[in-house]
């Protein structure tokens, strides 16, 4: 019997995109759970990709490593071809090719892309590839509860601190709600500027 498809044994999380007015913040919780088993406590599910590009996954711990890791390769041989930094969008075209590639032996993750180019934006890719851009986002299997707060609080030109607020508000109600997800926050900052990750301890 093979388990790696089986809903119980696939690790729940919480991972949420959202803009605000001067970038984009990622953010998600750090338990991976197996089933009823808790497997780690303290595990990174959210990944700078690029200088103005991040990403924050749900799913399978191996897969979204392994990603995370070739589509940072395939960006740095792509930059050092068009001698200029790649775009949040094109970056997210790239993503969707290589995952649907894969889509008869799929990575076992959904993701939320997020960069600024001029201007924030976020994508939300499926495991074979599809991109939908949105202002905020929310994957995994604590998504549900985490969207419904992120909808009631968002409005456009929201500032950083507002943004962190309600990212932590959202997947603290997921962790509330979703056995799979828990034990601390990690949170990526992309601006003009730069980006900086911060981590909170529950």
């Amino acid at each position: 019997m093979i388990y790696l498809f089986n809903e119980s044994y696939i690790p729940g999380a919480t991972a949420v995109g959202i803009k605000f007015n001067d970038g984009v913040l990622l953010a998600s919780e750090k338990r991976v759970a197996h089933g009823r088993f808790i497997a780690s406590k303290n595990t990174n599910k959210v990944f700078s990709i690029s200088k103005n590009t991040g990403a924050a996954f749900a799913g399978m711990i191996g897969d979204m490593q392994i990603l995370a890791r070739e589509i940072s390769a395939h960006i740095k041989i792509r930059e050092l071809d068009i001698k200029r930094e790649m775009a949040p969008n094109s970056i997210a075209k790239l993503l969707s090719v290589i995952m649907f590639e894969r889509r008869f032996a799929p990575y076992i993750t959904q993701i939320i892309l997020g960069g600024i180019n001029g201007k924030a934006s976020i994508y939300v890719l499926d495991p074979v590839g599809s991109v939908i851009p949105d202002e905020y986002a929310s994957v995994g299997s604590g998504a549900e509860a985490a969207i419904g707060v992120i909808e009631a609080f968002y409005k456009n030109n929201m500032n950083e601190e507002e943004v962190k607020e309600l990212a932590i508000k959202a997947i603290k109600a997921a962790i509330e709600r979703d056995a799979g997800s828990g034990d601390g926050i990690d949170m990526l900052i992309i601006k003009k500027s730069g980006s900086n990750k911060e981590s909170l301890k529950l």
